[in-house]
């Protein structure tokens, strides 16, 4: 089997991924490097998650340093950028940066992201972050392939079900769950604004 280096982003988006690999004489060794998580209890919840399921797969799984104040030193200036903007950019450069450089030091040839199998985020983006890491990184190569298709994104969500993860609702960084926190209120005054309309009729 081939072993390939997954930077895993959180359980939920990287079953589907990992099972496919398996079913396909790829052998994963799962990378957990998300400085943007925050706060650490969330980042240690997420973490859990995709270790357990590693664990009962047999899988090795490494863990990334929790480098989150090198995080918000790399987006400073972007806070207010929006989901998709420049800020994500920034964050996905320097966490497949970092998965190119522990591909290189296990002595692996490739490395792919789970960041590509979630539909809230720009595959555009995460495509040329990795593209970008294997510039910097001698010696190994982007796996850019679109893990939303052949089924996958269906068996994502059967995956969560089946083994009971924890599903975030924001990316991981404080300025995705303010966004998140925003989003939702609007939804619930849209939702109130349309009840009273109702209540008209």
């Amino acid at each position: 089997m081939e072993n390939v280096l997954l930077h895993s982003c959180c359980a939920p988006c990287s079953a589907a991924i990992i099972e496919w690999m398996l079913a396909h004489d790829i052998l994963p060794t799962i990378y957990y490097y998300n400085p943007n998580i925050f706060p650490l209890e969330e980042y240690e919840k997420r973490k859990g998650e995709i270790t357990r399921y590693a664990s009962s797969l047999g899988l090795n799984i490494i863990d990334g340093d929790w480098e989150h104040e090198a995080w918000r030193a790399m987006v400073r200036g972007l806070e207010n950028e929006p989901e998709r903007g420049r800020r994500c950019q920034k964050c996905f450069d320097m966490r497949l940066e970092s998965a190119a450089r522990k591909c290189a030091e296990l002595g692996l040839k490739r490395f792919t992201t789970s960041l590509a199998s979630s539909r809230w985020k720009s595959l555009e983006q995460v495509d040329a972050a990795g593209m970008r890491a294997q510039n910097l990184v001698p010696g190994v190569l982007y796996w850019a392939k679109n893990w939303r298709k052949d089924g996958l994104q269906e068996r994502r969500s059967q995956l969560i079900r089946l083994n009971g993860f924890y599903n975030q609702q924001w990316c991981g960084c404080e300025f995705s769950h303010e966004a998140m926190i925003r989003w939702r209120a609007r939804k619930v005054q849209d939702q109130q604004s349309a009840d009273c309309t109702c209540g008209k009729n």
